[in-house]
């Protein structure tokens, strides 16, 4: 198949490879030009714009950053489903707001391209040994002829209803996963006042009945500073589009919620200083 990928980046890189290694014919596009050499090195072809990119492609994927480039790359004249083949399909991974899935799917249907909905959890170590999640809002006759393709870095695949549902999926899931970091944050400070030290304490709760993946998250990487330095930037914009998505649809995020408002998520996971 010829594929065609908007974006690179830490997930868009092992994708491409894993597409490569599948024997697809892929070419990439990303604003960032360092990524054309990366892009050539893997066996891919590079294209100027976005148009060059997605023409006769069977399927166009894109991973890029932000709501905003991903209502940029994907719309208007000069977005991708303008210059898309009918018939092919547009796999947008990229976590944003479930009205802008919405949005997408409504255009490609009119220009007769299938939208899916392609929300994903997990790293590019889980891309790499073909092991990421995706839960796929969207039309469920396109995922299944669409699945062979995701299979070459994915797995489960799981469809979760209409457009923007994958989106939803994801950010609840963003959210609890936060809050649970945050658990594990103060699970260390009470620790810590009971005379435990952090390593020990992170050690044992992986073995009771208070384990999480969140807690496997914060043991591995050795403390809760360590974990916060490497994944602030990114749970800061998952909380962002959480917290705006809840807003705009009058959401109650409840409990969780609350935990996203403490200190010990606000300051010791997000790193945001006092106001």
């Amino acid at each position: 198949m010829r594929i065609g990928v908007i974006g690179s980046g830490r997930m868009g890189r092992p994708i491409v490879d894993r597409l490569m290694t599948a024997g697809h014919d892929v070419t990439m596009h990303t604003r960032r030009p360092e990524s054309r050499a990366i892009a050539q090195k893997a066996g891919a072809s590079w294209a100027d714009t976005i148009e060059e990119t997605v023409r006769g492609a069977d399927a166009v994927v894109v991973v890029v950053l932000t709501d905003e480039q991903v209502r940029s790359v994907c719309l208007g004249p000069d977005g991708a489903l303008a210059a898309m083949s009918a018939g092919a399909t547009l796999v947008q991974h990229t976590t944003s707001d479930p009205e802008t899935a919405r949005l997408l799917f409504e255009v490609g249907a009119e220009r007769g391209v299938g939208v899916l909905d392609a929300a994903l959890s997990g790293g590019p170590h889980d891309i790499a040994a073909g092991r990421l999640t995706l839960w796929v809002g969207g039309d469920e006759a396109q995922l299944e002829q669409t699945r062979p393709l995701l299979e070459a870095y994915a797995s489960p695949i799981l469809f979760v209803g209409p457009a923007g549902n994958g989106q939803r999926v994801k950010l609840v899931n963003n959210a609890l996963f936060v809050a649970q970091v945050g658990l594990a944050v103060d699970a260390v400070r009470v620790a810590g006042s009971l005379g435990i030290d952090e390593n020990m304490i992170l050690a044992a709760l992986q073995h009771g009945s208070g384990a999480s993946r969140a807690l496997g998250v914060v043991a591995r990487g050795g403390s809760v500073d360590s974990v916060a330095v490497r994944l602030a930037d990114l749970m800061s914009k998952d909380v962002a589009v959480v917290r705006e998505v809840a807003r705009s649809t009058g959401a109650d995020l409840g409990i969780i919620g609350t935990v996203l408002s403490s200190d010990a998520v606000e300051k010791k996971v997000l790193q945001r200083p006092p106001s």
